[in-house]
């Protein structure tokens, strides 16, 4: 729901930082005529991070600005320094606040404050030449892109958390109530629907302090969208306590137990184990109401106006959320981890193409300089320790078959399939036009078997 100042649904766009890249980079010092490889690695990107905050009210401040972008990391340097990394982005939520993802799964409750939940994260840093340094490969010249930050469309939800909350009719006298009790100061006047949003007030009696809820007026068929209230149900999923407002003077002559009776059947199609939860049925306008009414009703009656009643109201109230406090654990926050996959799986596009699904081939590849050749062989000998390729090859790949990883598409060479160590050419970006650039002498990494017959390098 939407109003000037609340808003308890929002979408976000959280995008984690870019990682920075590698550096290649030789040392270029006097009297050393051949220093070794010295480029230091690019920084990760930033956390984009959700964190309930009780100083938050609604999420109104995702309106107008859904995007939520982090720092990207720095890239490296020569010397072997790296690049710094990208600051993590933390944005502030109500308490109460339900993070869900594009399938409308939960993926994080936040119900203390301080919970957190990574919304994206930042990709890493690429390495720069040196850390590609072994005994075969002295002066590597390539280094590793940066991996780009995580990208996510979430919907956030806000559940009040609320001990008492005050559902009725509109115009039951809810907002009078609880501006009478609390120092909540809603809007108030005498037309349908006066309450566009709920409000929480903190109501102190004695040696009590509760919060209350004026959840906007239901009406009969909310449950199914009618109205209003059917927007605000969410705000009575937590309350511990539930105050039937009833109106006493009702214009629309709807009797005290006829709206009890509505309230209830709307509360139970909402969410059935609502009922289960201690609730009051209250008469509301007992100083206006008709004296048979009033007569004739066997719940409280107060009159937020005259303050009739209300002191017996808030010690029921007291002894209730007391009760409720004591019988429930507190509310544990949850937050759904996402555990970076392991291995891959070999799938056909609609095109006949053959696909590679898995996060650690798809980072190998789009993090590689594929303009570069070395950088292209070290790829495809990764690829092949990670046994893509006699995956493909049992999944029946044929010579000039397709095959895409990430965004990267890569062809099989005829004759790629005689030998163990079968491999694709080197890949393409999906797109490239053009034959394939041939190896030169000199390519590091490990290289197709050559067969009797072939050319020495």
């Amino acid at each position: 729901m939407v109003s000037q100042g609340f808003v308890d649904e929002a979408q976000v766009n959280a995008r984690g930082g870019d990682g920075g890249a590698g550096v290649v980079s030789f040392r270029r010092e006097a009297h050393v005529p051949q220093g070794g490889p010295d480029g230091g690695n690019g920084g990760a990107g930033g956390d984009v991070i959700l964190q309930a905050d009780r100083n938050v009210a609604s999420l109104l401040g995702f309106r107008d600005h859904p995007h939520r972008r982090a720092e990207s990391g720095a890239h490296g340097q020569g010397s072997k320094r790296n690049g710094a990394r990208g600051a993590d982005l933390v944005v502030s939520v109500p308490v109460g606040t339900t993070v869900n993802g594009r399938d409308g799964q939960v993926l994080a409750d936040l119900v203390r404050h301080g919970d957190q939940y990574v919304a994206a994260h930042g990709g890493r840093g690429g390495r720069g030449n040196a850390s590609f340094a072994t005994n075969r490969r002295r002066a590597p010249g390539f280094a590793e892109q940066g991996e780009y930050g995580e990208e996510e469309w979430l919907t956030l939800e806000l559940r009040l958390m609320a001990d008492v909350a005050l559902v009725g009719f509109p115009n039951a006298g809810k907002s009078t109530l609880i501006g009478a009790v609390s120092a909540a100061k809603p809007k108030i006047a005498d037309y349908p629907f006066t309450t566009l949003v709920p409000h929480l007030g903190v109501v102190r009696f004695h040696e009590h302090e509760f919060v209350m809820a004026d959840i906007p007026g239901l009406i009969e068929g909310a449950s199914q969208g009618r109205g209003l209230g059917h927007q605000f149900l969410r705000h009575v999923e937590r309350a511990r306590v539930l105050v039937l407002l009833v109106d006493l003077a009702s214009v629309e002559g709807r009797s005290p137990t006829d709206q009890t009776e509505v309230l209830i059947e709307e509360l139970s199609r909402y969410r059935a184990e609502l009922l289960e939860r201690p609730r009051l049925v209250v008469g509301s306008k007992a100083d206006v109401s008709a004296p048979e009414v009033a007569a004739g009703f066997e719940g409280l009656t107060v009159s937020a106006v005259t303050r009739a009643g209300l002191d017996e109201l808030l010690g029921r109230l007291a002894e209730e959320v007391s009760a409720a406090r004591a019988a429930e654990p507190e509310l544990e926050s949850f937050v759904v981890h996402r555990p970076e996959g392991e291995g891959f799986a070999v799938t056909r596009d609609d095109d006949g193409a053959w696909r590679v699904v898995g996060r650690q081939a798809e980072r190998a590849v789009a993090m590689a300089d594929l303009t570069n050749d070395e950088a292209a062989a070290y790829v495809q000998g990764r690829l092949r320790r990670m046994g893509v390729e006699r995956a493909l090859a049992r999944e029946g790949v044929r010579p000039g078959d397709t095959v895409r990883i990430g965004g990267v598409e890569m062809q099989y060479l005829a004759d790629s399939l005689e030998g163990e160590d079968q491999g694709p050419e080197r890949p393409r970006r999906a797109g490239d036009q053009g034959p394939e650039r041939p190896r030169r002498a000199g390519d590091q990494g490990p290289e197709r078997p050559r067969r009797a017959g072939d050319a020495s390098r």
